[in-house]
């Protein structure tokens, strides 16, 4: 539509009734996801559904064994049980809608639900950035500063800690979800995702959004690199103690503790990093799918796992949650 022809006061009904069709922020959305372009999308449905039903098992597993095990209250698992409750609520974020679009064959989302689901990705995301940088830190004042562990850490901290992880994260989402969806979206309303994710959203704008995209860059430039700093700077402190240490033992229990927190930060940056820091030429909307698919489906599946099979303490408190399962069954026969 050349809306430089148009003039005020030469509107046709006919062209009102356009412009209301074509230039809305209120109708509906479809969200064209992978599912709708895969060649089996019911296969590939159930697959999903599984490695869902895989994560939720997982990580309430998690969050029961550090809660009924009085090893496992400790600081470094009070984080990885948030980080648990966190990975649960992401993976039902997008994953329950997605599945029910494909049972349904109903791909619209309200622009209320769209909101509401892009403002509680931005928040879990945003908080999990930070949550990653609180566990780095606890494990640089484990390992650097024993002595003074139990003050620095004591269970005040943690609590304050993990607050200020939830408060930016949610800033991060109060920020980024008005602007987002007060843009005037013209023609198709089709959003190149399985869920609503804000570069996805924005590129339907029919406005100028280059002064908003400068402003989410540098959000996200903010919101990945401080936390990248502290871990950074943690890991090399840690690093140059363990060089230090004359305990071929506790060298090896402290990279073996350390290998697990990297392997999630790798995973969860990494994806982060390309989706939100990379130039524009370097995504395409399969590309940005598959990304996400990485960091909202596999990473809550992969963190349990990870923080789990190499850690001592866990797999004993499995068999003794285990055990104890056995010697009721027992008991009631």
């Amino acid at each position: 539509m050349n809306w430089e022809k148009q003039r005020p006061g030469k509107e046709t009904p006919m062209n009102i009734n356009n412009w209301m069709s074509n230039y809305t922020g209120q109708s509906d959305f479809t969200l064209v996801g992978f599912l709708s372009q895969s060649k089996q999308p019911a296969l590939l449905a159930v697959v999903i559904f599984m490695v869902f039903l895989m994560a939720l098992s997982e990580n309430v597993l998690l969050i029961l064994l550090i809660h009924s095990d009085t090893r496992l209250h400790t600081p470094m698992y009070f984080f990885i049980s948030q980080l648990s409750l966190m990975d649960m609520m992401y993976i039902s974020v997008t994953v329950p809608k997605m599945l029910m679009d494909q049972v349904l064959g109903n791909h619209k989302i309200s622009a209320a639900a769209c909101g509401i689901q892009m403002f509680l990705y931005l928040t879990l995301g945003g908080s999990e950035c930070f949550l990653l940088a609180a566990m780095s830190y606890d494990r640089y004042v484990a390992i650097c500063h024993p002595l003074r562990y139990p003050v620095l850490m004591n269970h005040g901290m943690c609590l304050l800690l993990m607050s200020v992880c939830w408060f930016l994260g949610s800033l991060d989402g109060f920020m980024l979800t008005p602007v987002t969806m007060t843009f005037p979206f013209c023609g198709s309303h089709e959003i190149h995702h399985f869920f609503c994710e804000v570069p996805a959203v924005t590129k339907l704008s029919c406005s100028d959004t280059r002064l908003y995209d400068t402003f989410m860059y540098l959000c996200c430039v903010l919101m990945l690199l401080i936390p990248v700093a502290v871990i950074s700077s943690s890991y090399s402190f840690i690093l140059l103690t363990v060089i230090r240490m004359k305990s071929a033992e506790g060298r090896k229990k402290a990279l073996a503790t350390c290998s697990s927190h990297m392997t999630v930060v790798i995973l969860f940056y990494g994806a982060s990093f390309y989706t939100y820091m990379l130039p524009a030429s370097f995504h395409t909307p399969e590309k940005d799918m598959m990304v996400s698919v990485f960091y909202t489906i596999l990473t809550p599946l992969l963190n349990p796992l990870i923080y789990s099979l190499r850690n001592r303490n866990v797999t004993d408190a499995t068999k003794k949650l285990l055990g104890a399962k056995h010697l009721f069954q027992e008991t009631v026969k």
